[in-house]
């Protein structure tokens, strides 16, 4: 049997458009020691304030004791950027990266050239756009990532997200943190969610559970994606597919976007397509920052044609201090947080175990869980 395996693995990978390199960098784990490498945000004095804190670099997704226990090397920084980080280092002789998309470490193609010995990316969380997808299909890489472990928790952050600014909201606060109290300051564009059209621009897991959370606000609501819900799903949400985005978009009091950054993504919101936008529309992406023109939404927050624009993605990540999202009019940007909290760690800390256990074991991946198998991207990507 375990020839019969071998044999049916050996032809797969030749028949694979990058036979010699699928060969060199298969996904079944040779035996002996494994150096892990992974890259993930520092919590300092907080790590201790949670034990189910793992998401951070202290945390270390707490696999830590398993991976050595069978004799594995697990290095864990914070240091990703530039000539001289503590990554770079690793670079030429590690097995595994484990990054995530809340502290990206950017493996380039440069990076993936050099990383001779690197045989899987598993990105702890959901997006794995740091990764140059491409080069990583075309040196036989294996990029997975843990679907499905944040789905709830970035459709909640997308409701808050709506009615912080649909209420606006954050002048209130402001006003009570600076000792204020002007009502009219806040009133004057203050409404309520019911009866509001909003769309969603990508209707995939999360997308899905937005809708169905906000079916009970009564607001009327549409979706954009490549592929049509089933009808019963489309009586679930009880939202209305719209096959042309730009058709789509005019009609939005609120547009939310669900989507991946591809080559035929970035940038798609830019100056000309903002313009198409109901004057006065709300915009609330979580998605990635590259969607966006920068400068467009800044410019379309500062005329008033964007009313309010709330997210916690950025370009680049982190977002440096003179980013210009920081100081754009009626803006509710966080950090990058939505899909870490302390439960989706607990998701997406098991789903990166499981996959590295599968991973030394030579089984498969959950298979909606690969981003790149086999020299082939995931169909999103594409």
């Amino acid at each position: 049997m375990a020839m019969k395996r071998m044999a049916s693995t050996t032809i797969q990978a030749l028949s694979s458009a990058s036979s010699s390199l699928v060969l060199t960098r298969r996904l079944h784990a040779s035996p002996g020691s494994k150096k892990i490498v992974g890259v993930f945000y520092k919590a300092n004095e907080y790590a201790s304030m949670n034990p189910n804190f793992l998401g951070c670099a202290e945390g270390a997704l707490g696999i830590r004791d398993w991976l050595e226990s069978k004799g594995h090397q697990y290095i864990v920084t914070d240091d990703k950027d530039g000539p001289n980080c503590e990554l770079e280092k690793h670079i030429p002789d590690m097995n595994v990266l484990i990054p995530t998309p809340f502290h990206p470490a950017y493996l380039t193609a440069d990076r993936i050239k050099r990383a001779k010995n690197l045989q899987l990316v598993v990105t702890a969380g959901i997006g794995s756009d740091h990764v140059d997808l491409k080069a990583a299909a075309a040196a036989g890489l294996t990029v997975a990532e843990v679907t499905g472990s944040n789905t709830q928790s970035v459709a909640e952050d997308q409701l808050m997200r709506i009615l912080i600014l649909v209420r606006n909201f954050l002048p209130g606060y402001h006003q009570v943190v600076n000792g204020e109290w002007n009502v009219a300051a806040i009133a004057y564009r203050a409404y309520d969610l019911e009866g509001k059209t909003v769309g969603t621009v990508g209707c995939g897991r999360i997308g899905r559970l937005l809708l169905q959370r906000l079916k009970p606000f009564n607001c009327n609501l549409l979706y954009h994606d490549r592929i049509k819900m089933d009808s019963n799903l489309e009586s679930a949400t009880g939202a209305k597919f719209e096959e042309d985005l730009d058709a789509m978009l005019p009609k939005c009091d609120i547009v939310v976007t669900n989507l991946p950054l591809t080559e035929k993504t970035k940038g798609m919101f830019d100056k000309g397509r903002i313009a198409k936008l109901k004057k006065g529309v709300l915009i609330v992406n979580n998605s990635r920052g590259a969607l966006m023109d920068t400068q467009a939404v800044v410019d379309a927050c500062s005329s008033g044609h964007i009313a309010g624009y709330s997210g916690d993605v950025w370009y680049p990540q982190p977002a440096p201090k003179d980013h210009p999202w920081r100081y754009m009019p009626n803006q509710a940007m966080t950090p990058h947080i939505s899909g870490t909290t302390i439960d989706a760690q607990l998701r997406y800390a098991a789903g990166v175990k499981d996959m590295l256990d599968r991973y030394f074991k030579g089984e498969e991946f959950p298979a909606q869980n690969y981003i790149v198998k086999e020299g082939e991207l995931a169909s999103q990507y594409r």
